[in-house]
């Protein structure tokens, strides 16, 4: 019986970790000169301030009921996000994802406009307003990758950082500047209009993608026609096999819950330590949006100054400081410092972590991609919220903050251990100089699974050098729809290495072809190759029903 060369396991392929390189030339706010670009950052940030002003008047209408209610606003906000961003990051690479957000930006413009009318009428109650707030979440959950993986689109390559940084600023600055206005908007003429102001915000969003946004010219054929089954294990696998999105993913997940405290507990702080009413609640979220908007305009002097996992540490230890002294000093000079110290250290962290992944992330998975780092972000913030909020009823609000602020500190100090891997000048356009697969008998898509049969000639010296820059091919063909990968040597030609992967379906093979195969792939295949002699042999096997 022939032997078999030991497999290359996935823990042993290990991609170095480097400190990730984040030099930014130019302004941060270059993307901005782009015209669609701008129209587009400027609508969906007056949404974003409008839904976040809705939901300062949706915890205010539950401020009576508990901490742990309102806390639920922000979870029933976020955890449609958690549940279905795969399936809509799915969606977002396989359809126009123009028309995705036009259905979703008409879906979100009617349930808050229905919002608005149960607090005008006198009938918004508990089970309503989250379930509303819910069904909001969920056209949140189908916009948002389709969103993301659209803004590398509309700016040149050498201001994706930017725009990036740009696209996080917008979020974030409208978290804090939103609940401001919204705690003056219901001081002021009452919840209702928080509601209104959200449904209105709606559609300028809706315009600019109507006429200023262009439609869908993703070339179909590989990759644009695969069921939606093999599209989300496409995505699971190459998140799976990808060390720089694991690492991204780990970093957010060491961040956000300890970070979901603040948003979750400040509206009760407000009133339990400080006394303070709505007016007074959108003046601490006035000082969260100070120091957000000045971390926006030193934003590429601290990344270049610090480097991303630099800014990461830094941003942490910052906000657990600014979150021990929210709840510890009960004054009011106390808190609005800190939170500008939050705000800050908020855009510093979330800013790293989204242009790391928008940048690395190649066309072809770039929604789904996202949707694990949007289900990571809501679902941290969604499930952190909630045990906040029950944490806080059980020890107290104080000890609560503290015991976040411990967390995030936790947090913030393993960037040393885990730290964001090398992502620049990593090619992400795709690589396409695989021949096209000889045949005389053209599967179906269908068909399948196919067995690539790859014969490398390697001399004896080589081999071991040669095995361990194969680890890196293992991980291209895996994260491009490798379902197996083994590598054999012939015993009778020990000359001979054969590597052999399956691929599920011939479609998704031709998809490794035309689509999903990078440059950086490429470069792993081309170190690889410079050891062997001569070229090597492929076949393809189709499998065949008996």
């Amino acid at each position: 019986m022939p032997r078999r060369r030991p497999r290359i396991s996935a823990a042993e392929n290990t991609e170095k970790p480097r400190p990730v390189a984040t030099t930014t030339t130019g302004s941060g706010w270059a993307p901005l000169r782009r015209s669609t670009f701008r129209a587009l950052w400027i609508a969906q940030f007056v949404s974003n301030v409008g839904g976040w002003m809705q939901t300062v008047g949706a915890q205010w209408v539950l401020l009576g009921h508990g901490s742990a209610e309102v806390a639920l606003v922000q979870t029933a906000a976020s955890l449609p996000v958690f549940l279905l961003a795969l399936p809509a990051g799915a969606l977002a690479d396989l359809v126009d994802r123009r028309r995705v957000l036009l259905w979703c930006q008409v879906g979100m413009t009617l349930l808050a406009t229905v919002l608005a009318i149960l607090a005008f009428t006198g009938h918004l109650a508990p089970t309503p307003l989250l379930g509303i707030t819910f069904l909001l979440g969920c056209c949140t959950a189908v916009n948002s990758p389709a969103w993301q993986a659209i803004q590398p689109t509309l700016v040149p390559a050498g201001e994706l950082r930017q725009a990036s940084s740009l696209g996080a600023v917008n979020m974030n600055v409208a978290r804090a500047v939103g609940p401001a206005l919204g705690g003056v908007v219901v001081a002021a003429a009452g919840i209702g209009w928080t509601f209104a102001f959200n449904a209105v915000s709606f559609l300028g969003t809706l315009y600019v993608v109507a006429r200023r946004l262009p439609a869908d010219t993703r070339r179909r054929g590989a990759g644009r026609d695969e069921h939606a089954i093999a599209a989300l294990r496409a995505g699971g696998g190459y998140v799976l096999n990808s060390p720089v999105v694991r690492r991204i993913l780990l970093r957010a997940l060491l961040f956000l819950p300890a970070a979901s405290a603040v948003w979750a507990l400040l509206p009760v702080m407000a009133r339990e330590f400080l006394g303070m009413g709505s007016g007074g609640y959108g003046l601490l979220l006035g000082a969260v949006g100070v120091g957000a908007l000045g971390m926006a305009f030193v934003l590429p002097q601290a990344s270049n100054k610090l480097g991303g996992n630099g800014l990461l540490a830094a941003s942490g230890l910052a906000f657990a400081v600014g979150l021990a002294v929210l709840a510890a000093v009960h004054e009011v000079a106390a808190a609005v410092l800190a939170l500008a110290v939050i705000g800050a250290a908020w855009i510093g962290a979330l800013s790293t972590l989204n242009a790391s992944m928008q940048l690395f992330l190649p066309s072809w998975v770039r929604a789904r991609g996202l949707a694990y780092y949007l289900m990571v972000f809501q679902g941290g913030q969604a499930f952190g919220a909630l045990a906040w909020g029950v944490l806080a009823q059980h020890i107290g609000l104080a000890r609560a903050g503290l015991a976040a602020a411990g967390l995030m500190a936790v947090g913030a100090l393993t960037v040393r251990l885990w730290p964001l891997k090398q992502t620049d000048g990593a090619d992400r356009g795709v690589w396409d100089r695989w021949p096209e697969p000889a045949v005389v008998l053209e599967p179906e898509p269908t068909d399948g699974p196919v067995l690539v049969l790859v014969e490398y000639d390697v001399a004896a010296e080589r081999q071991a050098a040669f095995t361990e820059a194969m680890r890196l091919v293992e991980r291209s063909r895996r994260r491009t729809g490798a379902a197996t990968w083994s590598l054999y040597q012939d015993p009778a030609n020990p000359g001979v290495l054969i590597e052999a992967f399956q691929v599920r379906s011939w479609s998704e093979h031709l998809a490794q072809h035309h689509v999903r195969y990078t440059g950086l792939d490429g470069s792993f295949e081309e170190q690889a190759r410079a050891l062997i002699e001569g070229e090597p042999r492929v076949r393809h096997v189709v499998a065949l029903d008996v």
